[in-house]
């Protein structure tokens, strides 16, 4: 436990200050590949054996080019990893203020209605409309990182979505209240689900706007730390209206290669050995022991998908459960695709022992707050 290790990396930028403003820190849309036709999924036995991580930019010449790239890593996470997120028309959704602070929104699809329900908490300094920050199970990072910052906090509550938890009782597949919403999505796992039910909150959060919520929708954040860290790298990944991700200490599923976690020597959470309420139970049929090998895509486009927006992994080597090992040669690979359209310093990750799991040190304070000062705050420090 007193090992300690920092890894900070931030690429310089490599084009010129006019070219980093042509590329957008967020969107006002979910999914900006919508319009893109769906793509055809080889089947299991027509994948090739890839070794090497596979390049996250393949048919990439500019940026122009990057919405389709990311369309077709997302199409492939979905199919071969976590199952479908639903897209859900404006019409589905109705969204209310109870009180000054509780937000609540009615999803209906069909007969159905799932209803998500969080709380806001403002800031006591600045003035709205308010930056946000939306932990997942929880806000995990240190209280006082936004004590002083104009900065609101809200809780996404995963278990309205599907009554999974990593603890106590829950239901199985099947008997989600997403599955009645989607009866044809029973196979999926919970990140899957979970970027859906986030979404859902952000439409309301739009649908209302910022004079009824006092919130910036162009300034959404997302954080939580463990499986829960994982939580919020697909939540970020999988909506372009989230302008700052930080995933905090994700493990294996989450930043870390699954392929450098399978040639771990130490106990890691490989692609064997994590929660199959989380992942397509397919993924682990077809892509267990060396057949990891033959996975079209890795978690490093599964971070890449942030791309343009900011993207913070942290990461915490005491435990090797983590695989941070893998995670460390996923965030190279995804840095290069910020690095190419010259926006590197949008991405960066920080790891550090000498601490417990999901307690983040004072020493990771200082890049946490400069990346929500730059990307939610406008701060350049």
């Amino acid at each position: 436990m007193g090992y300690r290790l920092l890894i900070f990396f931030i690429l310089a930028a490599v084009t010129c200050q006019a070219q980093q403003t042509e590329v957008p820190l967020v969107y006002d849309v979910e999914n900006t590949g919508s319009g893109f036709a769906p793509a055809t999924m080889p089947d299991y036995d027509q994948l090739p054996v890839i070794h090497d991580l596979p390049d996250a930019l393949e048919g990439v010449n500019d940026f122009s080019d990057w919405a389709k790239r990311r369309s077709y890593i997302a199409q492939m996470i979905q199919h071969y990893g976590i199952g479908t997120k639903p897209a859900a028309e404006s019409c589905q959704v109705k969204a209310h203020m109870e009180g000054d602070t509780a937000l609540v929104v009615d999803v209906t699809v069909g007969s159905e209605t799932l209803t998500l329900r969080s709380t806001i908490r403002y800031p006591k300094v600045g003035k709205p409309p308010y930056a946000l920050m939306i932990g997942t199970s929880h806000l995990s990072l240190p209280k006082q990182l936004f004590d002083n910052r104009p900065v609101a906090i809200m809780t996404f509550h995963e278990k309205q979505v599907n009554d999974y938890g990593q603890w106590g009782p829950h239901h199985e597949r099947g008997e989600h209240p997403f599955d009645r919403l989607y009866p044809d999505l029973v196979a999926n796992g919970a990140y899957s689900e979970w970027a859906w039910g986030l979404s859902r909150l952000i439409d309301g959060l739009q649908q209302l706007g910022p004079e009824v919520t006092k919130i910036d929708t162009r300034r959404i954040g997302v954080s939580g730390c463990s499986y829960a860290g994982k939580m919020a790298l697909y939540c970020g990944a999988f909506d372009e209206r989230i302008a700052l991700t930080i995933a905090q200490e994700p493990g294996g599923g989450g930043a870390a290669a699954w392929r450098k976690s399978h040639e771990s020597k130490e106990n890691v959470e490989d692609i064997d050995k994590t929660d199959y309420h989380w992942f397509l139970e397919s993924q682990r049929e077809h892509f267990s022991g060396d057949n990891v090998y033959r996975l079209p895509y890795d978690q490093h486009e599964l971070c890449a998908m942030v791309c343009p927006r900011a993207l913070l992994l942290l990461g915490n080597p005491d435990y090797p459960w983590l695989s941070d090992a893998a995670m460390i040669p996923s965030a190279e690979a995804a840095s290069k695709v910020w690095q190419r359209f010259g926006i590197a310093d949008r991405m960066a990750w920080s790891i550090v022992g000498g601490h417990g799991h999901c307690q983040l040190p004072e020493s990771q304070w200082p890049v946490v707050q400069e990346f929500i000062d730059k990307f939610l705050l406008n701060i350049e420090h």
